[in-house]
């Protein structure tokens, strides 16, 4: 007996059997083996701030080992408006949130200015494949934030719906697929809350059915929505500034906590019932600046600010005790890690990550003991907030630095090993004083996808078959 078979690679496969039996091993062979090649080649989204397990870590295979010496392939480049937004990649499509100016209104000169600018924040869906806009959503909104610029959150895509937050509060719930308004909230008139001083900034975190956001006001820091009506269902903590800091769930001592880092106190609460299971009191962090996420190692949970340094604290049954906390709360005298947005890297007792004017450091992290620091993958010199951000992929990370570079290094206690760099975006963000990029990246399709303030680019970093 003879059996035809079209391969999709357009050849024509002749085989020869005898019995029946014998054909049916290879059917049920050929099937097990395309499903094996359609595993391998699973592309992974990123839907929401540092990935799909809000780790930073990127999880694919089948990525480059060193950039093309002609530089990087473009998949697409779409052009959009400015701000901090990262993209959020899911079912075939990128999502970011962006800011135009109403018509013949310019920025402030200088970032630090306060007022009321016109324009429109917009969440706009854009196809994967190519970069075409599928759809967009706009809203009046007048920006009083420092920093003006655009949105600073990562939208959040889950089951069907985009969550994003604007600078001023606005909390938006959309269909993914086209857009509708779903359900909308606004912080300021809801929590009777002020703008903080650079936005609202804390990336909303989707679990189970609760979406929890970091809002601000009196027992409100923290408010949890149903993430399909926008129903509040609980709120908790009060402080005089909400800070800037990502709400995140971590496990300690076998129980789910949800870390809410404000500038008075680091808190753990119940996700389900906002009930607080423990809080750790801080010196006040200088100008509310509690930015990064708060990053788990084991039973330690390190947090990082601008102008404060470094606390690590070790989590138990009985809660939090202090393991080392930086000395000086300065921005240029520093000791551990001062860190101003990046999330830093905790790998086999070491930490890893950019301080405050961009001295990229290793430190112990049992102790806070400084091995080595580099401004090669920030801002090649002292510079004031020098950054990039870090990700982890198998035994190396991704980095992508402000000047728009994208890097592939090594890290260790013994150095900084540069393998790996590729010009990725221009910067044009002045709002530093010297143009930046400050837009974490996704990584998705094996590929990865960013923006500066005028466009969206899509970048493959599939290794080569």
């Amino acid at each position: 007996m003879r059996l035809i078979l079209k391969a999709h690679w357009n050849k024509t496969l002749i085989m020869t059997f005898s019995p029946c039996r014998r054909i049916q091993s290879f059917v049920r062979n050929l099937s097990l083996g395309t499903m094996c090649l359609a595993a391998t080649l699973k592309a992974d989204d990123w839907p929401q701030w540092l990935g799909p397990q809000r780790d930073a870590v990127w999880r694919e295979t089948g990525i480059v080992e060193k950039f093309p010496s002609g530089g990087l392939q473009f998949r697409w480049r779409a052009p959009i408006g400015a701000g901090y937004s990262g993209p959020a990649v899911a079912h075939g499509k990128v999502y970011v949130a962006d800011r135009v100016l109403a018509p013949g209104v310019k920025n402030p000169s200088d970032p630090f200015d306060r007022g009321q600018i016109p324009g429109k924040e917009r969440v706009l869906c854009l196809n994967e494949s190519d970069g075409v806009v599928l759809w967009k959503h706009e809203y009046d909104c007048s920006y009083s934030v420092s920093y003006s610029s655009g949105p600073r959150v990562t939208p959040a895509v889950n089951e069907g719906k985009v969550y994003t937050l604007g600078a001023e509060g606005h909390l938006v719930c959309l269909d993914a697929q086209n857009g509708t308004l779903v359900w909308s909230r606004d912080f300021k008139k809801d929590f009777n809350v002020k703008t903080p001083i650079w936005g609202f900034a804390g990336h909303p975190l989707v679990d189970g059915n609760k979406l929890i956001c970091l809002a601000g006001g009196q027992g409100s820091v923290a408010v949890a929505f149903d993430k399909n009506t926008g129903k509040e269902l609980w709120r908790a903590l009060s402080a005089k500034e909400p800070g800037y800091a990502p709400p995140m769930i971590h496990e300690f001592a076998g129980k789910r906590q949800l870390i809410l880092w404000h500038p008075e106190a680091v808190n753990s609460l119940d996700p389900e019932t906002g009930n607080v299971f423990w809080a750790h009191p801080t010196a006040p962090i200088r100008s509310g600046m509690t930015i990064a996420s708060p990053r788990k190692a084991g039973d330690l949970l390190f947090l990082t600010s601008f102008y404060n340094g470094s606390l690590m604290l070790k989590i138990g049954t009985d809660g939090p005790s202090v393991v080392w906390e930086s000395k000086k709360i300065s921005e240029k005298d520093t000791d551990g890690l001062h860190s101003v947005m990046s999330t830093p890297w905790i790998e086999n007792g070491h930490l890893y990550g950019p301080c405050s004017y961009g001295q990229f450091r290793c430190l112990k992290a049992d102790t806070g003991e400084r091995l080595w620091e580099t401004f090669e993958p920030t801002s090649a010199k002292s510079e004031r907030w020098g950054h990039a951000f870090v990700v982890k992929h198998e035994s190396r990370w991704f980095l992508f630095s402000e000047r728009g570079d994208l890097i592939i290094a090594k890290l260790s206690p013994a150095k900084y090993e540069e393998i790996s760099r590729a010009r990725l975006l221009e910067p044009d963000n002045h709002d530093a004083r010297r143009p930046v990029v400050w837009s974490h990246p996704a990584f998705a399709n094996r590929s990865v996808y960013a923006r500066n303030d005028r466009e969206l680019v899509c970048v493959s970093l599939a290794a080569a078959r």
